[in-house]
């Protein structure tokens, strides 16, 4: 039954418990005469649909056995006084917290909501970000500086590069030919990036280049000015963090404004 229902299921049934509803005509069912109220079944499922279920017939009855297995087990732990315990009962009350942080936020989300202005503004930002050049790279990395002479002196000679590429200890790139993909200085460790930084386009490193990994000789095949991603390609993300600031702002300024003793 429990493999049936998707994790927050099982969770917000037990919130809705822990939750005050009034009394209403249709119930999902009776479990020895106490009622389980069809708002449960409702949001529950309305859950589940956000998160890609279909809302049929199957979804429906899993979440009422559920909610069933659920009240059973309620009135056993009743019945064992289980919810005098001050451990459960702190439980409790931390769930029916969690429920209302969460209603509020959602309410505070629905009523503040990001700007298309923001978005842009942001974006602005970001654009700003993207300056200078990013490089295609590769890197053949050793444990020796002695090894990585011989490399480059091998390369002077004419020697494959692709060849001498499988024995670099880098075992994420030995197989693709040292390849990196398109960077920049500022993504590697401070040695690295500083020599990068000085490489052009058709360029192999002419001495050994050292980090704390070891030796490296690095090639820049090319090089391209870089490009921010088109605003529609990261509008979602860049939504989600104008949000959660306005969030994590709001609720600073909620915990300000309380009194803690």
């Amino acid at each position: 039954m429990y493999a049936k229902l998707r994790t927050p299921v099982r969770a917000a049934v037990l919130g809705l418990g822990l939750v005050a509803l009034p009394a209403l005509a249709q119930n999902v069912a009776k479990v020895n005469g106490q009622p389980i109220p069809q708002i449960y079944m409702d949001v529950i499922v309305k859950e589940q649909v956000a998160q890609g279920l279909p809302d049929n017939e199957q979804l429906r009855q899993a979440v009422k056995d559920e909610l069933i297995r659920r009240a059973v087990i309620a009135e056993q732990a009743k019945k064992a006084g289980l919810d005098k315990s001050p451990e459960v009962k702190a439980e409790m009350e931390l769930a029916r917290q969690g429920v209302l942080v969460r209603a509020y936020l959602k309410d505070f989300v629905a009523k503040n909501p990001v700007s298309e202005e923001e978005i842009k503004n942001a974006y602005e930002k970001i654009k700003t970000m993207y300056s200078g050049n990013e490089l295609h790279t590769r890197h053949i990395l050793v444990e020796k500086e002695d090894e990585a002479k011989d490399i480059i002196a091998k390369l002077n000679k004419g020697t494959s590069w692709d060849e001498l590429a499988k024995q670099s200890k880098d075992t994420g790139s030995k197989d693709k030919g040292g390849d990196l993909g398109w960077v920049t200085p500022d993504m590697f460790v401070p040695d690295f990036g500083t020599a990068l930084g000085k490489m052009q386009k058709g360029e192999t490193s002419k001495t050994p280049v050292k980090t704390q990994f070891g030796y490296h000789v690095i090639r820049v095949d090319d090089v391209r000015p870089q490009t921010p991603p088109p605003l529609e390609q990261i509008r979602p993300q860049i939504e989600q963090q104008l949000q959660q600031q306005k969030i994590q702002k709001h609720l600073e300024e909620l915990v300000a404004k309380a009194k803690v003793e």
